[in-house]
């Protein structure tokens, strides 16, 4: 399977291509945004090239490109989208962490960032698909990749070969990423973060709330794998910690409860803190197709939508 395609699976594709993600609050121009055509000009955005047609205008023709593959290829421009989307993913250590549990293929263990990197491309695809602007960005203490929302299969694809080639990286810093990311966009849009949140939920949500400051409409998937819900570890049991490198020996079945108790209350937090700031929050779970847990969301958010 070509690097392109490996997080974008084609019976997904044929799922999504029925559905809208509509955010949930008004978004500037967002309703215009759904019918954005591309045309020709220059006071617009370029977007990409495609094959000359009969009946295109010879002065579209990048004779540039022309005279480097003796073909005709046209230039493409678009209108600024009115509606950008900005993904943010969380690539820490942490996010590595895969047990038994997961819902990969054939049995397979799949990891926290695998399962958002699944969710990140189909999400790409579906706001493509509505002629939208998506844009990525991925960090772990601090910021490594940003691309800027576009609404183009040529930028759909860049994403997808930025998720082909993602790995884990170092401890988290999510408030500092998503605060930089805060001041980074300058225009009202849709900001989908897709992390553990395995971080100090205090600092977390004043970042998220930086984004509502300026009246963007966020969207928090936070995606865990069973066991650190469950920790239903059996026997003695070494722990050690993806991102510090410290370990823990440890019979599980002794703290289960208690670990149980304060796991609860730690997604409670996140669930009712968001809420009361208007964000939309989701939990997912590994354990969970990654495509089945998207569209009951993107279902119940079109009937509340």
């Amino acid at each position: 399977m070509e690097p392109s395609l490996k997080y974008l699976q084609p019976d997904v594709v044929s799922k999504l291509a029925n559905m809208e993600l509509r955010a949930h609050m008004v978004v500037e121009g967002f309703i215009t945004g759904m019918h954005k055509s591309p045309y020709h000009g220059f006071s617009v955005e370029f977007a990409e090239h495609r094959q000359y047609m009969p009946g295109d205008e010879i002065r579209s023709i990048d004779w540039k490109v022309f005279g480097k593959t003796d073909r005709y290829y046209i230039k493409q421009y678009e209108e600024e989208t009115n509606l950008k989307s900005y993904i943010i993913l969380d690539a820490s250590a942490s996010m590595s962490f895969a047990s038994d549990t997961g819902a990969g293929k054939a049995g397979k263990r799949i990891s926290k960032l695998q399962y958002a990197s699944y969710l990140v491309a189909a999400l790409s695809y579906l706001m493509v698909q509505q002629r939208d602007a998506v844009g990525l960005t991925v960090y772990d203490t601090d910021i490594r990749l940003t691309l800027p929302p576009h609404a183009t299969k040529a930028n759909l694809r860049r994403i997808l070969i930025e998720l082909e080639n993602l790995t884990a990286g170092h401890s988290t810093g999510t408030a500092t990423a998503l605060h930089k990311m805060a001041e980074r966009i300058s225009r009202r849009g849709l900001v989908i973060v897709v992390s553990d949140l395995l971080d100090d939920p205090a600092v977390v949500m004043t970042a998220l709330r930086h984004f509502r400051h300026h009246h963007h409409d966020v969207l928090v998937m936070q995606v865990l794998d069973p066991l650190e819900r469950s920790f239903a570890f059996g026997g003695d049991a070494v722990f050690k910690d993806l991102e510090t490198s410290e370990e823990l020996s440890t019979q599980p079945f002794h703290i289960r409860r208690e670990y149980q108790r304060e796991m609860n209350a730690f997604l409670e937090r996140y669930k009712r803190e968001c809420r009361e700031n208007h964000i939309d929050y989701i939990l997912l779970d590994t354990s969970t197709p990654f495509d089945t847990a998207l569209f009951q969301y993107l279902n119940r958010r079109k009937k509340i939508g």
